[in-house]
């Protein structure tokens, strides 16, 4: 059984006494994971100049999932949204959080990193000079305001590379790939250190913590176990999220909620494998199925309409949008570009031409074209209950055969404030934080509550504020 596909069943025990330990090495601040959680904590740590912050990425490249992601972050009440003219509050934030998932997730969690969402955006800018801008030419599914911060290209490798290059310039951060995590090292109950290494073990000593391993969509055993029928569906994760960390704070007691969550995505290119960025069907664009017919509401969101998708036959839809969406979209976002470069769109004259090419029913598909058009003319919802159409679909058409993906997991170890992992009864488990996909999210249960920026929120959020912590816990 390989380690990548553990799970919390097996009865491994992934904790190792620290009696039976002989350290090698050792460091201040710990951080299992170079992600977009474990590189921001890692800055954040690191201004105490008195703190050693090792970073240890198992793969051979950090980024993880913040790298495969848009790199929008969403936040409220930033100088950005108000220099837009936009006035906007937490709560304003929090309201549409809580509304997607139903009022499944933490309140209380919502609110702290809503409330801190304004103050992660001007940290990174203002201390650590990451580029990051307002989007204000569209908005994602069930976003009330245009509050989404993006790299340049909007590409998460973009933000990644900048937060990259700041950890490699602190002359206080070590960070390492192809140094996997294998083991936390615990003194009754307290994490005093771990055990790394990829061809050599070796066991590192350390004050504190912080597991930023996202989560386990890349581990089919822990996905048959924590999610329904989704071990079949195509991975567009990072190939690390293996559920490592979720198993370590579980074995040392510390609580699991949601983890049926997750984020899906209704549009990735069936062939080629590319995203198709949701920006296309926000912008207007729609969906068929192999019958030429709408199955639902695009705008509903992403993330559950990947199952929508999935539902149909063959597991495939076809998006259908036109030359304004085209141009509007080429060269904003390097997903877009990236897609348009492997062949992902195909361009017709007429709906009928893309029909012949893709092989869905001609007919019904141009008659959903013409019922769509007549609901935005009339402003009124189309027979989806679609409602946000502002434009109708001419000629020339693109279209694109897609596929739904799991993305993500959005279940964890229960969180403080501070992102301290806790126990069920309330206590914490000393010197151990958690966040992005370790920690559980704000998205409730299943795909449903997904509100597309709520990764990032939880990654970089908790990253912080997991950084904090550690470095004033430890000048005390």
């Amino acid at each position: 059984m390989s380690a990548e596909q553990r799970t919390l069943e097996d009865g491994a025990s992934e904790i190792v006494d620290a009696a039976s330990v002989e350290w090698d090495v050792e460091t201040d601040v710990l951080v299992a994971g170079g992600g977009g959680t474990g590189l921001v904590a890692a800055l954040v740590a690191s201004e105490a100049p008195d703190l050693q912050v090792t970073v240890l990425e198992k793969t051979d490249e950090v980024g993880g999932n913040t790298s495969l992601s848009t790199g929008m972050i969403p936040a409220a009440g930033t100088r950005f949204q108000r220099e837009a003219g936009i006035e906007e509050t937490p709560e304003d934030m929090m309201r549409d959080v809580m509304e997607k998932n139903g009022g499944e997730a933490d309140e209380a969690m919502v609110r702290r990193l809503c409330t801190e969402s304004a103050n992660l955006i001007h940290y990174l800018v203002d201390e650590w000079d990451v580029s990051l801008s307002l989007v204000d030419d569209f908005r994602y599914p069930k976003h009330s305001e245009y509050r989404m911060h993006a790299p340049p290209g909007r590409n998460g490798a973009n933000l990644v590379a900048e937060l990259r290059k700041r950890v490699k310039g602190a002359s206080n951060i070590e960070l390492l790939t192809n140094a996997p995590v294998t083991k936390l090292v615990a003194e009754e109950g307290a994490v005093v250190g771990c055990v790394a290494g990829e061809r050599r073990e070796e066991a590192i000593a350390c004050e504190r913590v912080i597991l930023a391993t996202d989560g386990f969509a890349g581990n089919k055993r822990m996905v048959t176990e924590w999610t329904e029928g989704l071990e079949d569906a195509l991975y567009f994760g990072a190939d690390g999220n293996t559920g490592d960390g979720i198993r370590w704070g579980a074995h040392l007691g510390g609580e699991l909620a949601c983890m049926d969550a997750y984020q899906g995505h209704a549009s990735v290119a069936y062939q080629t494998g590319a995203l198709s960025t949701y920006a296309v069907i926000m912008n207007g664009g729609i969906m068929v199925n192999a019958d030429g017919e709408r199955f639902g509401d695009e705008s509903a969101g992403y993330s559950e309409f990947a199952v929508d998708v999935l539902r149909q036959p063959g597991g495939v839809a076809y998006e259908l949008f036109d030359e304004r969406i085209f141009r509007r979209l080429e060269g904003a976002f390097d997903d877009f570009d990236e897609a348009v470069e492997l062949g992902a769109y195909v361009r017709g004259d007429t709906v009928a031409e893309l029909a012949d090419r893709y092989g869905f029913d001609a007919a019904a598909a141009e008659a959903a074209v013409e019922r769509y058009n007549d609901a935005v003319e009339a402003g009124e919802p189309d027979g989806t209950g679609r409602e946000d159409g502002t434009h109708v679909l001419e000629p020339p058409f693109y279209g694109a055969e897609v596929t739904g993906a799991l993305f993500h997991t959005q279940g964890g170890l229960v969180v403080d404030e501070y992102a301290r992992v806790l126990r069920a009864d309330g206590s914490i488990v000393e010197n151990l934080y958690a966040g992005g996909g370790t920690a559980v999210g704000i998205s409730g249960h299943g795909a449903g509550g997904y509100l597309s920026g709520n990764g990032l929120t939880a990654a970089l959020g908790l990253g912080r504020l997991a950084g904090i912590h550690a470095r004033e816990s430890l000048a005390e």
